[in-house]
């Protein structure tokens, strides 16, 4: 028997055997609870956005309306919270979107959106460390970056004018930490989220305390045109303002999904991942709405500081103790968003150098820490000499296309997950037992054929049972429905103002695409899907993950070309990386060479 070929080795699916996972995977020590991962979470998240980026959307895109922009950004990060909880509650194994992404589609875009995950964790952490200490230096007024521009100029435009010490060092020491104590470091940020928690309420409750209606209904002509005031009122810059705004505060809501690499050290991950994942997005999403609520109560949108807003807020109204009672909320909640940011990465590596796609050295679990330590302190590594090289813009701006499209794939697998044959994903079955059933498929003659295909489409036959012709069926429905969501994403982008305008050709284009997407949505709904049942399920399949899918798509066309360019870099390295080496060595392929081909051409 001839070797698979390499479209069937692209697309071969990891299998899971869950019914001994609490033997075979203690590797790495099952020590979270509920709390912690809602603490960890909230932690991850729960920093830039409160203490900066309240500040600059409000002033720069949104105004007032920067409260709306935080919805919409909750409610797009809601929709792929619930595709992550499913998927943590069927697949608690650590990877995340990674490891969801092998069991449903293949390997070749499981590596993608692993490589895209390290990419996300360690620009995001470098971001969150370069942010602390811009955040700091503020405070001591300039005081870091005078004297590392002394020691360590650095003169390429594309970096840092300087090499940023402290940066450096907060990403190494949190590293140390994580590697040598997952517990003590776990409950370290437990304390400093609860802390921030409390910062938070204290700012909303001291802003309440000193809001002004009238903030939100200022009159351009009443102030001086050194200010940016835009057309006043509560949409000073336009509804489609309060949509780029909503765009800069999606970065706000990344890092939750930090929960869904920590299934493989949760005492009942089935229950805990998805309770987690939605108690701290509402925890998340209150906070950040009360917060800039309060925020442009207090003080004019235009005059707000773009850096450090809340203690600039209150040392203007004259609350002193409040400014620094803030500043010092805003460097603990930094902090435990640093921890939050760099606690997934080693996860991720971990789970790669597992299946062999990247090098196994970096997977290696210490057995008396229970933690990958080598793998998590070369993350360490990477993280801080990014933090240090690279100015907060640049970082930031490198970190939005990982994580949207993590949440697409994470999506595409719920639909593809949920009218697919139980025998792939409801038992998760040894590989003997695949074996096994994939033959008796074969010889069951159940084939595609195109007058199969087509009263499969329609469900001619009323179909109850998922078979491989519907789970085909699916399979093209979701590829057109994502080349659809896209020409339509391009349509919106590029004809944006002759929608505005009623022209007639822009409204057939959208109006067509609208209606194929749906009709895209209607066939895919008649579909036979599975019967199990899981600890849960995204509501409103397909409606809840293809919104999510469309709202994902849109907002990567709208990140800059420089970061298009950047990505194809970090890509290109990837995808060298898994030509030389992970192709070669994943464990599907040393499973293929152990078990021989003729036996393999059942499990691919």
């Amino acid at each position: 028997m001839s070797p698979p070929s390499c479209w069937k080795i692209l697309t071969r699916r990891k299998t899971l055997c869950l019914d001994n996972e609490n033997s075979e995977s203690d590797k790495l020590g099952r020590i979270l609870n509920t709390y912690d991962l809602t603490a960890l979470g909230v932690g991850a998240t729960l920093g830039v956005g409160v203490y900066v980026l309240a500040g600059h959307v409000s002033k720069d895109q949104a105004g007032p309306s920067v409260v709306l922009s935080f919805l919409i950004a909750a409610t797009a990060s809601f929709l792929a919270g619930l595709c992550y909880a499913e998927f943590g509650a069927r697949v608690p194994k650590s990877g995340s979107a990674y490891v969801y992404s092998y069991v449903c589609i293949g390997e070749f875009m499981a590596f993608i959106i692993g490589w895209n995950l390290m990419l996300e964790y360690i620009i995001g952490s470098a971001s969150v460390s370069r942010g602390l200490s811009l955040y700091i230096d503020t405070l001591a007024n300039d005081t870091l970056k005078i004297h590392f521009r002394e020691i360590a100029p650095m003169e390429w435009d594309f970096m840092s004018s300087y090499f940023d010490f402290f940066a450096f060092s907060m990403a190494i020491l949190l590293g140390i930490a994580l590697a040598f104590g997952l517990k003590k470091s776990t409950m370290v940020n437990n304390f400093f989220t609860v802390l921030n928690i409390g910062i938070v309420l204290f700012v909303i409750v001291a802003g309440a305390i000193n809001a002004d209606i009238s903030n939100w209904s200022i009159d351009p002509a009443n102030v001086s045109t050194i200010y940016n005031v835009g057309e006043g009122g509560f949409f000073p810059f336009g509804f489609e303002g309060t949509l780029r705004g909503a765009a800069t505060c999606f970065f706000g809501f990344v890092g939750f999904d930090c929960i869904a690499t920590t299934g493989e050290e949760v005492r009942n991950p089935r229950k805990a991942i998805p309770r987690a994942i939605l108690f701290s997005l509402c925890i998340i999403f209150l906070a950040y709405f009360g917060v800039s609520t309060v925020l442009t109560l207090m003080w004019p949108y235009y005059k707000q500081d773009v850096n450090a807003p809340l203690p600039f807020v209150f040392n203007e109204i004259g609350w002193s103790f409040a400014k620094w009672t803030v500043a010092i909320g805003g460097i603990i909640g930094l902090v435990a968003s640093l921890f939050g940011a760099m606690f997934p990465q080693p996860r991720i590596i971990y789970a790669m150098a597992q299946d062999g796609l990247i090098f196994h050295a970096l997977g290696e679990v210490s057995p008396r820490f229970k933690t990958p330590v080598f793998g998590t302190l070369c993350a360490a590594l990477l993280t801080g000499t990014m933090a240090g090289i690279f100015d907060l813009k640049a970082l930031v701006n490198m970190l939005s296309i990982g994580t949207l499209m993590a949440y697409t794939v994470v999506a595409i697998s719920i639909l593809i997950l949920r009218f697919s044959e139980e025998s792939i994903h409801n038992s998760i079955p040894s590989t003997s037992k695949q074996v096994y059933e994939s033959s008796n498929l074969l010889k069951s003659g159940n084939r595609m054929t195109g007058s199969a295909f087509m009263k499969q489409l329609f469900n001619v036959s009323c179909v109850r049972i998922p078979s491989p012709i519907s789970t085909g069926v699916v399979g093209t429905l979701v590829t057109l429905y994502c080349l659809l969501a896209l020409t339509l994403s391009l349509t919106i982008y590029y004809a944006k103002q002759a929608l505005y305008d009623l022209e007639p050709w822009a409204l057939a284009l959208g109006g067509s695409l609208l209606a194929l997407l749906l009709l895209s949505l209607l066939l895919m709904s008649i579909q036979p899907r599975e019967t199990a049942d899981a600890p849960f399920k995204v509501p409103w399949v397909p409606l809840v993950p293809a919104i999510s899918i469309f709202v994902n798509i849109y907002l990567m066309l709208m990140l800059d070309v420089y970061t298009w360019i950047r990505f194809g870099i970090w890509m290109a390295i990837g995808l060298t990386l898994y030509g030389g080496y992970g192709y070669r060595n994943s464990y599907r392929e040393v499973l293929a060479n152990q078990m021989g081909w003729t036996k393999m051409k059942y499990l691919h």
